[in-house]
């Protein structure tokens, strides 16, 4: 899906902007992942080969830009966060976009409140068949912009053949993400659909497919994340497994493969087609390349990590979780968050706090750095410009090498 995309100037960066354009020139195939380094002498940055804004968020962000522009003097609405980013969030805000939802569902405008000349957008993350038939139901069907991420519609048109062939929906996600509760949405239209969040779930979902536990029991186990009309004694037996596209791809993949095997062992080989769908097909290929860029960033090795991206942002929290198993990460939404190079304000276990001590007192210091698929280049640019300006270092140096490979022989200019 290679297309340009209008982004506003301001969320693009001058020291990132070369980054990937030189990277995309010499490796427009993408087979290289290994990091850009910046190398600023005191400072060294490993910058991840994939981060930023994906396909589907910069499609999101042309259609909600082109539909202010498109509708001067309208009131223009947003079901609820366009993206989990703040600053992208807060420009919209300022340029008098309203939001009908916070982002767990908590209705913030009524349904009711709006007229049928107002300007209605969907998010990226889509939104419910039953919210959609609302906005019908008072005549904005017309006046609706939808932004949901094509690759969002690709895991709900598969839920949609699986249904149609027999197949009990399994979504990988978080039940209460935006995306998930769409998704639950639309596949339920079509078959029985159940939600579950890890591993563990989806060991217990085998204890049921094994007609170990009862209707109760199941009930209890998985409150508030299936359809009302699964039955566990008869709408387990043929299952497909989906996933909420900003999860750990590795996570879905284990998942999956751990429901087949349990299909395998309880029906057979010779029966596993029919009892189990494959579902690889519905994985992002933006979430996985930026996973795997930040594998390939740790294996480079680095003193610690910066992560960067919207506190409720799902998978810039994957990043996190990644880049933490191997070394000190911080996961900051942006550079207003470092306070010092003593200081530095962070997300912790779901919690804002402050570390002392961050920043080591070594030479060469060498920093990771990757951010979310809604994460704007420009903050980024300005995480390392905040670094920079902090270690009284200059930006007008040249790009080195990227580990492993010679590909890269742009300029860095501010």
């Amino acid at each position: 899906m290679g297309r340009n995309f209008e982004i506003p100037d301001f969320f693009r960066s001058p020291v990132i902007g070369k980054i990937k354009a030189g990277r995309k020139a010499s490796d427009p195939r993408k087979k290289d992942i290994s990091p850009s380094i910046l190398d600023l002498g005191r400072v060294r940055f490993k910058i991840a080969r994939h981060f930023g804004f994906c396909f589907g968020v910069e499609n999101a962000i042309e259609i909600t830009y082109g539909a202010l522009k498109e509708n001067p003097g309208r009131r223009v609405f947003l079901l609820s966060e366009m993206i989990h980013n703040p600053h992208v969030n807060a420009d919209l805000k300022a340029r008098g976009v309203e939001f009908l939802q916070e982002t767990d569902g908590t209705v913030r405008i009524p349904i009711a409140d709006l007229r049928p000349t107002d300007i209605v957008i969907v998010p990226a993350f889509g939104t419910t068949f039953e919210m959609l038939k609302q906005l019908e139901e008072i005549g904005l069907e017309k006046r609706i912009y939808n932004a949901t991420c094509p690759f969002v519609e690709k895991v709900w048109n598969r839920s949609h053949e699986l249904g149609q062939k027999g197949y009990t929906i399994i979504i990988h996600g978080k039940h209460y993400h935006e995306e998930t509760r769409a998704t639950f949405s639309q596949a339920r239209l079509q078959a029985p659909a159940l939600i579950i969040r890890d591993m563990k779930e989806a060991q217990t979902l085998a204890h049921y497919i094994r007609g170990e536990g009862s209707p109760e029991e199941f009930a209890r186990d998985f409150l508030g994340k299936y359809s009302s009309d699964l039955d566990p004694e008869k709408h387990l037996q043929r299952i497909g497994v989906v996933n909420q596209t900003t999860m750990l791809a590795s996570d879905t993949r284990a998942i999956s493969k751990y429901l087949r095997d349990v299909m395998e062992s309880f029906y057979g080989r010779e029966n596993l087609r029919y009892h189990f769908a494959d579902t690889r097909d519905t994985l992002c290929y933006a979430t996985s390349e930026n996973q795997d860029a930040v594998k390939a960033l740790m294996e480079s090795r680095g003193d610690f990590a910066l992560v960067i991206g919207g506190y409720n942002s799902s998978n810039t929290s994957h990043l996190h979780k990644l880049m933490q198993s191997r070394l000190p990460a911080y996961y900051i939404k942006d550079a207003l968050e470092i306070l010092s190079l003593t200081e530095i304000r962070c997300l912790e276990a779901g919690q804002v706090v402050i570390r002392e001590g961050w920043f080591p007192d070594r030479h060469p210091l060498e920093i990771l750095i990757t951010a979310g698929a809604s994460s704007p280049d420009a903050l980024v640019d300005q995480v390392i410009r905040r670094i920079a300006d902090l270690c009284g270092l200059s930006l007008d140096l040249p790009l080195a090498e990227p580990e492993n490979r010679s590909s890269i022989r742009e300029q860095a200019s501010q």
